[in-house]
């Protein structure tokens, strides 16, 4: 799977800048560049220490790591749900990513105007939040009449998705975001389903100015506040040092991100924090000396599943899966070694795929 992130803020947060800077810096640590599917939407390939550590001990001739796609649309303003400024042409495009990322701008630039004349990043943020929250009562409002209409000829079979649906209204009218709603109800699958934007899993970036890394300074620290009381996870970055990092040796953008405080580039972190709020894992594959793939999948996704995000035909004939920590395949230095030293264990259809496994699948045609 690829992991997908949509990016929202006001306009001059600086998200192109991300995108900008996340993309093309995944670039520099994958054995192909970045694609850029549309104006708004960049690919970029994750770095991983132990996938470079198989493909370093197997030298295959092709290493794939796991990619993430960020979706930016343009930036949102007052009255967006209703046509104004040009985020409502494309809120559609995030209703199917796997979480939001909602970008704050937290740095003070007189050459960067702010829309609303000060920079308030909670302000921001609760501006952010009603934009959404009107979008999904507009694309409710359109569920319920058709779900009225339905329940209309056949009560029976409707009546408990309209009181759902007029629940989740209710809730959207007070303030709450469908997520919380879902998980107040026990509807968080169907919440999805419903592809509600403030049902989306989500978490927060803080972007700031140079000065204020690594931390963020007192801007940042409000985002911080903000996101504690719904358990969310704040990322700081500052997408004007990610930018100008791009182009410099990878050694030398280690050790300037290492002089600001920081443990890597932007995109490791923001991706990482993504992982944990989707509860994602990594296991790899190999494929004789050809092959070296990483692929993330959720956490206890059973060993079947995981054979059919290879492929299909390894789901439907699975016999079983032999499996092995990459930490300890690395230790023996080849599958063969580790295989004869007996630290291959075999599991079968059922077992929950760690992560940092290593996996391979006998299946039958």
């Amino acid at each position: 799977m690829t992991l997908q992130l949509g990016l929202v803020g006001l306009p001059n947060v600086g998200k192109s800048t991300l995108l900008n800077a996340l993309t093309r810096a995944g670039a520099v640590v994958a054995p192909y560049p970045f694609t850029t599917i549309e104006p708004n939407v960049g690919v970029a390939a994750l770095r991983d220490p132990r996938l470079e550590a198989l493909a370093e001990m197997v030298r295959p001739e092709r290493v794939v790591h796991a990619t993430v796609r960020f979706v930016d649309i343009a930036g949102l303003v007052r009255g967006a749900h209703q046509g104004e400024g040009l985020g409502n042409q494309f809120l559609g495009h995030i209703r199917d990513v796997d979480a939001i990322v909602m970008v704050a701008r937290c740095f003070e630039d007189v050459d960067v105007a702010h829309p609303y004349g000060r920079v308030d990043p909670v302000a921001d943020l609760e501006t952010l939040d009603l934009e959404l929250a009107l979008a999904d009562l507009g694309t409710l409002e359109r569920r319920l009449e058709k779900t009225r209409s339905s329940a209309k000829a056949a009560p029976r079979e409707f009546t408990e998705e309209l009181a759902r649906l007029e629940s989740l209204q209710e809730a959207l009218q007070a303030g709450q975001r469908a997520a919380e709603w879902g998980r107040q109800n026990g509807e968080t699958e169907r919440v999805r389903g419903w592809s509600m934007l403030t049902g989306k899993p989500r978490l927060f970036v803080a972007n700031v100015a140079e000065e204020s890394l690594p931390q963020g300074g007192p801007l940042a620290e409000s985002v911080r506040e903000l996101a504690a009381k719904e358990g969310g996870e704040v990322v700081v970055i500052c997408a004007q040092v990610e930018m100008e990092l791009i182009d410099w040796p990878e050694e030398e953008a280690a050790l300037y991100l290492q002089e600001l405080g920081l443990s890597g580039r932007g995109l490791d972190r923001l991706v990482a924090a993504g992982f944990r709020l989707l509860d994602l894992v990594t296991f790899f594959t190999i494929t004789g000396g050809q092959e070296v793939r990483a692929w993330p999948v959720s956490r206890d996704t059973p060993a079947v599943a995981a054979a059919g995000k290879v492929h299909t035909d390894m789901e439907r004939g699975f016999i079983r899966a032999e499996v092995l920590p990459v930490d300890e395949l690395l230790a023996a230095g080849s599958w063969t070694a580790a295989r004869d030293a007996g630290r291959v264990r075999v599991e079968g259809r059922n077992y929950p795929v760690q992560d940092g496994d290593v996996a391979h699948f006998r299946f039958a045609v």
